[in-house]
């Protein structure tokens, strides 16, 4: 039973996008890839998806940036780091590179219903994580994915920091979409607090 999602990415709300507006995204909505840049002259996009299978960002479409525009993919090519993406309406290299770091998001019911083993990232944030002896341990607050796998960013009861929590078997006990049940190993709170 893995704890793993099939998303692995989500953008909080009410944290910036990163597109350099200072916008906001509404939490319904779950990121599913970004434009890295353009390629070539004839306004194709460099496109990471962040989809279990990367190639379904294209099943998504269209998809919408934090601030509501509408981004369809035409047309999806594999290349070595992600994809190439003809998109509708984007003609020439200038029309493409105003869009790079352009995050794209799908909205949250658009998505199907996780298989019994997983659970979407976006779904985790603001669920109470209690330790394996019941006792309330905080509430999770962002997810990170820093190259290594998903981590749970907790804001711990009683304490003004966070802790980071690899989101794995070896750590999550359950994560059923209500709650999430961590097994730590001792000491591993006493660690996170050292500066």
């Amino acid at each position: 039973k893995s704890p793993h999602p099939p998303f692995g990415h989500l953008l909080p709300s009410a944290s910036p996008t990163g597109e350099g507006k200072g916008e906001f995204v509404k939490r319904d909505l779950v990121l599913v890839g970004a434009i890295t840049g353009a390629h070539g002259i004839r306004g194709e996009v460099k496109l990471r998806s962040f989809t279990a299978d990367p190639a379904a960002i294209a099943a998504y479409s269209p998809l919408e940036t934090a601030r509501g525009a509408r981004i369809e993919i035409a047309k999806l090519r594999p290349q070595k780091d992600g994809f190439i993406a003809i998109l509708k309406g984007v003609t020439d290299r200038n029309a493409a590179e105003a869009l790079k770091g352009t995050e794209l998001f799908v909205p949250r019911e658009r998505l199907p219903e996780p298989e019994e083993d997983e659970v979407y990232v976006h779904d985790l944030i603001g669920l109470p994580v209690h330790l394996a002896n019941g006792s309330l341990l905080g509430e999770i607050v962002d997810v990170a994915d820093y190259g290594a796998g998903d981590l749970i960013d907790v804001k711990v009861e009683g304490r003004k920091d966070t802790v980071l929590i690899p989101f794995a078997d070896q750590y999550v006990l359950e994560a059923d979409g209500s709650k999430v049940v961590v097994d730590l190993p001792e000491g591993y709170l006493d660690a996170e607090a050292q500066p």
